[in-house]
């Protein structure tokens, strides 16, 4: 009769090496995050079927902005009141680490390579520079008065932050971190996007009803388009074959404001209603979505951008702000 021994032997192999095999990494994809800053904490929802799948409180408080690295396994909270930056493992939902980073630490962005993250303090009028791995600060930057956010140009060679008080957008040298250029952009500059081409950066006066547009070529204002009081965030979606397209929430208007974003356009095309005074927006990697928070009612809007309907709210925490989504 034929010896079983070696068989066994190699079932028991088998189940062993089963046995001792890494788990499968959680699936983080899908997902979009708001921060709600009165309520401090992150909401956590499924870009699918637009359920809440959960929310993740925080020991600081005052949570306003977002970022999230590309593979979307971490997520970056600025934390307005407290002054810290926390950081959250999106696979377990847990907080990992909080930084200190300065007084009102405001706007978050990491730089190309995701090496270090800039953070806006707006009470230390600074930016402070953190290594990302290290998740210490390595040193800050002087910027104008009530600085807001911060974005990096695609090649990495500029850093660009908006000056409130001053109505500026500072050019920062990345290089050795000394602003090169300041441009007049209108009253409380505050938040800036770099457009889907890469050359082209967005902000809104908030303290006016203007959008200007900065070509990163050249570092000077190519536009002004009039979208209504109050404009907060930026994105850009696609309707189809045809875009982009920049969403601009309006804060005191309760729209969002639609713009034909090709060179030479430029020119508001649509406007959305939206109750409840939208502030931060975001598309989804595709462009058929666009992510609203409306502060005034605790809801996030779900646009879509081939009928530029609302598809449904969502209620997340106390007076969302910032808005992340991962593919």
């Amino acid at each position: 009769m034929r010896s079983l021994v070696p068989l066994c032997l190699a079932v028991v192999a088998f189940v062993a090496g089963c046995a001792t095999a890494p788990p499968a990494p959680a699936r983080v994809n899908n997902r979009i995050y708001v921060a709600n800053e009165s309520g401090n904490s992150v909401t956590v929802v499924d870009a699918t079927s637009h359920d809440v799948v959960k929310t993740v409180a925080l020991a600081v408080k005052g949570a306003h902005d977002l970022a999230l690295t590309r593979d979307g396994r971490t997520l970056f909270v600025s934390n307005l009141l407290s002054g810290e930056l926390a950081v959250i493992d999106t696979a377990t939902f847990t907080v990992t680490a909080t930084v200190p980073t300065g007084n009102r630490c405001h706007s978050i962005a990491l730089t190309n390579d995701e090496k270090q993250a800039w953070i806006v303090n707006i009470g230390e009028n600074n930016m402070s520079v953190i290594d990302v791995p290290k998740l210490r600060v390595l040193g800050t930057i002087p910027v104008g008065k009530l600085p807001g956010h911060v974005r990096f140009s695609r090649d990495g060679r500029f850093a660009y932050v908006t000056s409130q008080e001053d109505g500026r957008l500072l050019v920062v040298d990345t290089t050795n971190h000394q602003v090169v250029r300041s441009v007049a952009v209108g009253k409380l500059p505050h938040y800036i996007v770099i457009g889907p081409d890469g050359r082209y950066l967005w902000g809104g006066a908030t303290g006016e009803r203007h959008v200007y547009v900065i070509d990163t070529t050249t570092n000077a204002r190519i536009a002004t388009i009039d979208v209504g009081p109050k404009p907060q965030h930026i994105t850009f979606g696609v309707r189809g074959m045809f875009g982009p397209f920049a969403y601009v929430a309006v804060e005191d208007a309760n729209e969002v404001v639609v713009i034909d974003a090709r060179p030479g356009e430029m020119k508001v095309v649509d406007r959305i209603s939206v109750a409840g005074k939208p502030s931060g927006i975001h598309a989804s990697p595709e462009g058929g979505r666009v992510y609203v928070t409306l502060q005034g009612t605790d809801e996030l809007a779900v646009i879509d951008t081939g009928t530029h309907r609302v598809m449904t709210k969502v209620r997340v925490g106390l007076k969302p702000v910032g808005i992340a989504v991962a593919p």
